[in-house]
């Protein structure tokens, strides 16, 4: 497997805003990704980790920090890290789509 370069577009995880936060923010080219980290003790948990609710709150928090990291030509996209123990990651991409 290749992975191609992903550069993090902020130096320190988790932006909070009044209205929500994302964890991490990361860039490739000219798209620029938000992300939502949920981990849990158990990968059974993982199903209900993340919902409308709390996708809606990221999504909120990006309406009020994406200008700072995207440009007018970036596309942007809120993807979800799943994590547990002893699992490997599960990668949502694109999972808020309004």
């Amino acid at each position: 497997m290749v992975f191609a370069p992903v550069r993090l577009a902020h130096p320190c995880p988790r932006v909070k805003t009044p209205r929500g936060e994302v964890d991490l923010i990361a860039r490739r080219g000219s798209r620029v990704a938000f992300i939502e980290v949920k981990w849990r003790k158990r990968a059974t948990d993982l199903d209900f980790a993340i919902d409308s609710y709390r996708l809606r709150r990221v999504a909120a928090a990006v309406e009020a920090i994406a200008h700072r990291y995207a440009g007018p030509q970036d596309s942007i996209r809120i993807d979800v890290i799943l994590l547990a123990p002893w699992r490997w990651p599960r990668h949502i991409a694109n999972a808020w789509m309004p």
